[in-house]
């Protein structure tokens, strides 16, 4: 985040919409911003709710991960969070922004995951010993 910021981007933290619990909203986070935690005890921006924005309005998306596969998928944190606030690029023929990264250490690379209607295919991954890309993955 501290290079993004040097870069002048924006960063974004998820945050537990409180009307759709099982749905991920973004609020902007700056350095000093107050952070309040969720009821997973997850810190999030402490910010009002008419500044939060939906998934399709950012570029890239690093999500956590317990386990991905050259091809691309992941098994998520269990809550099927980003699987549903991500349905909507399952719908786009073209346009596939927000790009998913996964963020994940090399032990969590697994040979196969078994792929889901639902599931958004993760465009890399990053860990602390390589970068996967998609066409490197696939």
């Amino acid at each position: 985040m501290q290079r993004a910021w040097a870069l002048g981007k924006t960063c974004y933290l998820p945050v537990l919409h409180g009307i759709r619990p099982q749905r991920l909203w973004f609020a902007a986070y700056r350095p000093g911003d107050d952070l309040v935690y969720n009821r997973f005890g997850i810190a999030e921006p402490n910010s009002p709710r008419r500044e939060w924005v939906h998934a399709r309005c950012l570029d890239i998306i690093c999500t956590p991960l317990v386990a991905f596969d050259a091809q691309g998928n992941r098994i998520g944190m269990g809550g099927g969070f980003y699987d549903r606030t991500l349905a909507f690029m399952q719908r786009r023929r073209s346009w596939r922004r927000p790009h998913m990264i996964g963020l994940a250490y090399e032990f969590q690379k697994v040979d196969i995951i078994a792929h889901r209607p639902w599931d958004v295919p993760l465009q890399a991954v990053v860990t602390e010993q390589r970068v996967y890309r998609q066409h490197e993955m696939l």
